[in-house]
């Protein structure tokens, strides 16, 4: 497998725990490291520390059924032991209410760009979220 190929299969394996509600691997593919931060396209809006980043992401992916997303045009940089990855991502499912039994359809047109270390392999130290507003 190709380095770029790492790269992206880290970022394919945060998207598929949406599908797949299998969170085992979030803390294993993010840096458990005072350095890791987050920003999201969802609140809140803060500058996030890993352990928050791994809840938030797992209360999201748990709140939406039907989750599917697409990743297009990446853009792969790598520096060393860094790399950082611009996408434009698209996210869609159902968002589930459990306490009103309701649900609404989501469509998230956005980008994202994550950066990477790589200590002995690839872990991402930092994510950033963002919709276009349509």
């Amino acid at each position: 497998m190709s380095e770029n190929e790492e790269i992206i299969k880290i970022i394919e394996t945060l998207l598929e725990s949406g599908k797949t509600k299998d969170f085992s691997l979030l803390r294993d593919i993010h840096l458990n490291d005072y350095r890791f931060s987050s920003f999201s396209d969802l609140p809140p809006y803060d500058l996030k520390d890993f352990q928050t980043t791994v809840e938030l992401e797992e209360l999201k992916f748990i709140s939406i059924s039907d989750y599917d997303y697409q990743i297009k045009n990446p853009k792969i940089s790598v520096f060393g032991n860094a790399a950082v990855v611009a996408l434009e991502l698209n996210q869609k499912g159902m968002l589930v209410d459990t306490k009103a039994y309701t649900g609404e359809h989501i469509s998230i047109e956005g980008r994202a760009t994550f950066v990477l270390v790589k200590q002995p392999t690839w872990k991402i130290v930092h994510i950033h979220l963002s919709r276009i507003k349509n």
